[in-house]
């Protein structure tokens, strides 16, 4: 079956070029269409990915951008019975669309079928960090979402009602993956590789300022948010560890900020949470192989406890309203 190609971008003009032409390739042996769904670059990606023949979709006022927001605008423009998802700073493996569409054929109840993302850039200690965690979403076999794009059938996604809430910063992926759990289906990542992922180069302490400021941080926070009165909550509540550390953290604040106010002796009191503060590190460092990743670990978990509430108190729009946008391309 043919397959829609949907490229979310936001000032990629490093990578798009290549991104757009591996798609091209890999949709020979199936055919479809290559959309870009652009969350409004101020660069030049619209202008190199208009060289192509491709769909340009950009969103347009009152629309703003969230990682929520460009798979569904993708999808509003999409014509196939497979969308496949890919970052405007991602190179599709040639033969992965063919590979993906036999294991849906083969299986009417899986939604959807990934492969492996391989980090080509890991100098930020996040995406090294990616490379060698085994979390349950990067096994190969049954897994709950797929991080990094894939395959999907249409009909899930319809029967679901949407691809992507547009009112999310982060943990898109998660929130479909468990509507479409919820609703009887399965999602897959195969044994081979789906794409090669070029990331941030950022130093990770300002690349989690940046995640601060595009509100991706927020992410979690709004997932819950979504979540609430919704059959999956307490599945989505328990399939999350994030949460329990979160709350660990927040147990850690009140503990430091009780010793604070209740220790009459205020600089051993300051001393006893610095003390703290210093053993966690430390046990970090020991964790993760190392000062710097340690230190790196805690700074990390304070910036996304501090942002659950604020997302979980945004407001929000229909998550499937129709996305504000616009045609800046399409093919002759």
């Amino acid at each position: 079956m043919a397959v829609s190609v949907i490229i979310k971008t936001l000032n990629e003009e490093k990578r798009i070029a290549a991104t757009i032409e591996s798609a091209l390739k890999a949709l020979e042996t199936v055919g479809g269409e290559v959309i870009v769904a652009d969350s409004g670059s101020r660069d030049r990606t619209v202008e190199i990915a208009s060289r192509y023949p491709v769909v340009i979709a950009q969103i347009s006022p009152p629309a703003l951008p969230s990682c929520g927001i460009g798979p569904q605008l993708g999808f509003q423009y999409s014509r196939h019975a497979h969308i496949c998802l890919l970052d405007g700073d991602m190179l599709l493996d040639d033969d992965f669309l063919e590979a993906a569409e036999a294991f849906l054929a083969d299986d009417p109840a899986v939604a959807g079928v990934t492969g492996h993302v391989q980090e080509m850039l890991t100098s930020n200690l996040e995406f090294s960090r990616r490379v060698t965690r085994n979390s349950p979403e990067n096994r190969i076999g049954a897994i709950d979402r797929m991080n990094g794009g894939g395959l999907y059938r249409r009909a899930a996604i319809e029967a679901v009602g949407y691809l992507s809430d547009r009112n999310l910063h982060g943990y898109e992926e998660f929130d479909l993956g468990i509507r479409l759990r919820s609703a009887g289906f399965k999602l897959h990542r195969l044994d081979r590789r789906f794409v090669q992922h070029f990331g941030h180069t950022d130093n990770s302490y300002r690349l989690l300022v940046r995640r601060w400021k595009s509100k991706y941080l927020f992410g979690i926070g709004e997932l819950l948010r979504a979540s609430l009165g919704q059959p999956y909550f307490f599945q989505l509540v328990r399939e999350l560890p994030e949460l329990k550390l979160w709350a660990q953290v927040y147990l850690w604040w009140a503990a430091s900020l009780a010793i604070l106010l209740f220790v009459p002796d205020k600089l051993v009191a300051l001393g006893i949470v610095l003390a703290i503060l210093a053993g966690v590190v430390g046990l970090m460092s020991l964790r993760k192989g190392g000062f710097s990743m340690g230190l790196y670990t805690v700074v990390a978990w304070f910036f996304h406890a501090a942002a659950l509430p604020v997302g979980f108190f945004r407001a929000r729009r229909k998550p499937d309203a129709p996305i504000e946008s616009k045609l800046l391309g399409a093919p002759a």
